[in-house]
């Protein structure tokens, strides 16, 4: 089956990501205002697809960010490097007092019938001062780079990271790398930035440039302004949040919008309780749904699935897979995410092979 585009067969990476590095304070089950402890995870959309593909799957992957030099930048470049992402940093000194600063997200897992809270802390965040011009995008793509990947959190951050964005994303397309984006809408974030309204130009703009576009219907409707049935009465109307209809039924307002986009994909995800999921995805590829299976997930940690689900499929892209099994194995990394704490991968290629073969958890001896 055609996919609508050409990945390159060679290159010194597989994929290259652009984006916020930050670091995740989390204390597990116990709310922030009662907690005396908490675990650093390092993480970000965009590079979290970048250590997935690294550290799980094998594959060469880079990110190109911003960093601080101080010591949580030194904590976060360091993680980086642990997962074996190759860095292009530009770098920005710290005066000792407000920055600029690597960001911090706030993040509990929630338990049963308590929801998990996020906040963040981006004030004058190093990520957001970055702009066009920061990056030498020729000499980068040049070097062979298979796979360019970025999201609408960065996008979020600044007009000048939107703009960045869009001027890798036509140097990416230049250079005959295939590009994706992660819609990732985020309310708070956009709400800083001129809310819904501005995300709709902005990440328009972005989307012209794109082969692969990753999002629900919430993401279409808010953040690139398509019409449908609205999102929460959709979502009571509908038998069930694993529900394909409303998703496939606005590609048709896509691909007239955005015919260089032949790959739109999702995860499906019921939430019984914050510990009891239903896990499923659909991908529309060039014209044809592909569905994935659904699976009863156990949750440990929620934040993360989106990210492992979308470095999953582009795994089985990038390795001649079928679209089926693409899907299957975004599918069974997005599940096995929720299994560990933290925002990347703790998962063996073995293991999300196994899932998506319809493996069970009896204990492997």
């Amino acid at each position: 089956m055609s996919l609508g585009f050409t990945i390159p067969e060679k290159g010194s990476l597989d994929l290259l990501s652009l984006g916020a590095l930050v670091h995740r304070l989390d204390p597990g089950i116990i709310p922030f205002r009662k907690a005396t402890n908490f675990d650093i995870h390092v993480s970000g959309g965009e590079f979290n697809v970048a250590a997935n593909l690294s550290d799980c799957f094998g594959q060469k992957t880079g990110i190109a960010s911003a960093i601080v030099s101080y010591p949580i930048g030194d904590l976060i470049a360091e993680r980086v490097r642990g997962m074996g992402v190759k860095s292009h940093f530009k770098r920005f000194a710290h005066d000792g007092v407000r920055g600029p600063n690597m960001a911090t997200v706030y993040s509990d897992q929630g338990f049963g019938v308590r929801a998990p809270i996020v906040f963040y802390n981006r004030c004058n965040e190093a990520a957001a001062q970055l702009k066009p011009g920061d990056f030498d995008w020729k000499a980068i793509f040049k070097e062979g780079v298979r796979w360019f990947h970025s999201g609408g959190i960065f996008s979020s951050l600044s007009e000048t990271t939107s703009a960045l964005v869009v001027e890798a994303m036509q140097a990416a397309r230049a250079a005959g790398v295939v590009t994706s984006f992660d819609l990732n809408y985020r309310e708070k974030l956009w709400k800083t930035q001129g809310g819904m309204e501005h995300a709709h130009k902005v990440l328009g703009q972005i989307v012209e440039n794109v082969d692969v576009l990753i999002g629900n219907e919430e993401d279409l409707q808010k953040g690139l302004g398509f019409s449908g049935p609205e999102v929460s009465a959709s979502a009571k109307t509908a038998s069930s949040k694993l529900d394909t209809g409303a998703f496939l039924g606005m590609m048709e307002q896509v691909v007239k919008r955005f015919p260089k986009t032949k790959v739109v994909a999702t995860t499906l995800r019921e939430v019984h309780n914050t510990n009891h999921h239903s896990w499923s995805a659909v991908a529309w590829i060039n014209g044809k749904a592909i569905f994935a299976p659904t699976a009863e997930l156990k949750v440990l940690d929620r934040v993360g699935g989106g990210d492992g689900f979308a470095s999953g499929f582009i795994y089985g892209l990038l390795n001649g897979e079928t679209p089926e099994q693409a899907v299957k194995l975004g599918w069974a990394h997005g599940a096995l995410m929720t299994t560990f704490p933290g925002d990347t991968s703790m998962a063996t290629l073995d293991q999300v092979v196994a899932f998506a073969s319809g493996g069970s958890a009896r204990i492997q001896r």
